[in-house]
């Protein structure tokens, strides 16, 4: 299964009150992909997987395919409708990062990585958001019956008893299981559905290495 919590990293935006020579990486679309775009994406995603930020032409591979994907949900958020999570919702999320490092801490590795927090306020409003399409776009079509929860028990026992000792019988753990199993298929669906618009959409890369 693909690293969904990377994929919903990216936005637009560059430093402000600067006036920046920005060249175009990729257009997907009608959609332009800038170079600081790719290099921002990069600061934010290790910024909130904990790790030091590394540019270099894989890191930059990795991030244009984000900033491509980004692109397709985008225009599906938009002509499906889709609602947008709140702004609240995105301070509860900086909320539950700043209980991670102190607060001086959290503020360093802010400035470190190159980063304000408005910054990241706009991308987890966005990570929210694209959270919120996935599970409204194709959790319907995820149903799991019962026959397979038995099934998954079955093959799992083990390792649910280790998880779960105080409830191990197939009928507590149902719900659990049924929530696995859906999880599974909305990525499945959601992943399925990328890769058809990849596929009938428009890329032009700008620069060859992001290929």
């Amino acid at each position: 299964m693909r690293r969904l919590a990377l994929a919903l990293v990216a936005f637009a935006g560059f430093a402000r009150g600067t006036v920046v020579l920005d060249r175009i990486a990729i257009l997907v679309q009608k959609a332009i992909i800038k170079d600081s775009d790719i290099n921002r994406d990069i600061r934010v995603t290790d910024f909130l997987n904990n790790k030091p930020v590394v540019i270099n032409e894989a890191a930059r591979k990795e991030s244009a395919n984000r900033l491509i994907d980004q692109t397709f949900i985008r225009d599906e958020i938009l002509s499906g409708d889709y609602p947008r999570a709140s702004l609240e919702d995105a301070d509860r999320r900086i909320a539950e990062l700043r209980k991670q490092r102190t607060p001086a801490a959290f503020d360093a590795v802010l400035k470190r990585d190159g980063l304000i927090e408005e910054d990241l306020r706009e991308v987890l409003q966005w990570q929210l958001t694209v959270l919120n399409f996935i599970d409204a776009r194709f959790r319907p079509a995820a149903y799991v019956s019962d026959e397979e929860v038995t099934a998954y028990y079955n093959q799992h026992q083990a390792e649910l008893r280790r998880q779960f000792p105080r409830t191990p019988s197939l009928n507590e753990l149902r719900g659990e299981i049924n929530t696995r199993i859906a999880g599974g298929k909305v990525n499945q669906l959601f992943f399925a559905w990328l890769d058809e618009q990849r596929k009938n959409g428009h890329i032009e890369y700008r620069e060859a290495s992001l290929r």
